[in-house]
């Protein structure tokens, strides 16, 4: 029994989503595959969230470009003659722009949740129905019946007790050895959608994983595992075999865009191995995530874009750390913004978050409060196991405006 999921570059476009046929094939074991949204439609999905709650009178505009996308996939698939997945599509369709014509309410986190979500239910109808066609026979879950939240909507938390009960009754795998599932998306116990978190999909796998007892989940990607270093941005790079938890924690929280930072907790507890291989070449071994005491002897270099680098500090010149480090962090927790990189002086806190649709409103809050002052489009730089000879190579045309270095670990905030 293992966990396949597929997102991102596996299911771009007509060809990537062939290719789940091949790997599937070669497979006769029982399978939960999970599915993220084709290509970028979870982007062009935030998007259409944002024009609904700005009442953008191109809204529907962008609605028909994200479904003219999804029927060119199903042309492409199944050459012009299923209606069955036609009509699948169409209801699903007919059930956003539904939403669509709703007024939305105050929520903004809500509202994202109902609207984003619908990018999973339809890639994963459109490849169930396909893999039907090719024989391999699958049943399709609404994992919203499976995975059970708290309300916190865009960041919700694991009800693991009552999903577990869920999961064992929905995917126990009767007359049937795959499911094919979301990942990222989930509800309350009301039936009320929620979402996991941004990159979402490897999260849901690992929490399927645990919840059923899977010998291991398998995050298929368009690289031959988990690298040193993006092969786009850096040379030399080569694939890490064997990594620990402890490790793969360290490198997803630096920005490895890999793995989400939240899987490995889920394996780690139930002790599950996590596979990461590439769906062109599947019979490459890849990289596996384990209990192990394998250290990683090589440089590692990791980047994280679209950074923003704030700093604040109290109007009244009290101290930051003394009095006022709870309500700074608080205010993080309110707009579900991610520290990436935190640095304080007696009267100045700065810290290193991610470009989100809301950082600009969190940003106006604290200009109620504080001195603040950022800069944008920025990149945090990660090198573990670093050397003064690779610092001085990536470093030496670049602004840097923080760093931070500890014995095995260098970052840098950077232009």
């Amino acid at each position: 029994m293992k966990v396949y999921k597929f997102g991102g570059a596996s299911v771009k476009d007509a060809d990537a989503i062939r290719n789940i046929v091949n790997i599937l094939n070669n497979d006769s074991e029982n399978n939960v595959v999970v599915i993220s949204a084709l290509d970028k439609t979870t982007n062009k999905l935030e998007m259409l969230h944002k024009m609904y709650m700005s009442s953008d009178k191109n809204l529907n505009n962008k609605y028909n470009e994200i479904r003219e996308f999804h029927f060119n996939i199903i042309d492409n698939l199944f050459d012009g003659c299923c209606s069955e997945v036609n009509l699948l599509i169409e209801e699903i369709f007919s059930n956003l722009k539904d939403k669509l014509s709703e007024e939305p309410n105050n929520n903004y986190d809500y509202e994202y949740d109902q609207i984003v979500s619908f990018g999973e239910l339809l890639s994963t109808r459109i490849i169930s129905s396909y893999l039907n066609k090719h024989k391999i026979k699958n049943l399709w879950v609404d994992i919203r019946n499976v995975i059970k939240t708290d309300d916190n909507y865009c960041q919700a938390e694991v009800d693991y007790d009552l999903s577990k009960g869920l999961a064992q009754q929905k995917l126990n795998f009767t007359g049937v050895n795959t499911y094919i599932t979301q990942g990222f998306i989930a509800s309350t116990t009301f039936g009320t959608t929620t979402t996991l978190g941004r990159e979402g999909s490897d999260y849901t796998a690992s929490v399927i994983a645990s919840l059923i007892g899977a010998e291991s989940v398998t995050i298929w990607k368009d690289v031959p595992g988990i690298l040193n270093a993006d092969p786009k941005k850096f040379n030399d790079t080569h694939v890490l075999s064997k990594i620990s938890y402890k490790e793969a924690v360290e490198l997803a929280y630096s920005g490895a865009k890999v793995i989400h930072p939240k899987t490995i907790k889920p394996l780690h507890n139930a002790n599950i191995n996590l596979y990461v291989k590439s769906f062109i070449n599947p019979k490459v071994t890849g990289t596996i995530i384990t209990h192990t005491d394998t250290m990683i002897t090589s440089p590692v270099l990791i980047v994280k874009d679209n950074q923003i680098l704030l700093s604040v500090s109290p109007k009244d010149i009290s101290f930051v750390i003394d009095d006022r480090l709870n309500e700074l962090i608080s205010i993080l927790d309110k707009y579900k913004i991610k520290a990436n990189m935190i640095q304080s002086s007696a009267i100045n806190f700065s810290v290193c978050i991610d470009t989100t649709y809301n950082v600009h409103d969190m940003i106006n809050e604290l200009s109620d409060m504080y001195n603040v002052k950022y800069n944008d489009n920025l990149i945090l730089l990660t090198v573990r196991y670093y050397t003064d000879e690779i610092l001085h190579r990536e470093l030496s045309d670049k602004i840097i405006f923080m760093e931070q270095r500890t014995r095995s670990i260098a970052r840098f905030v950077i232009r």
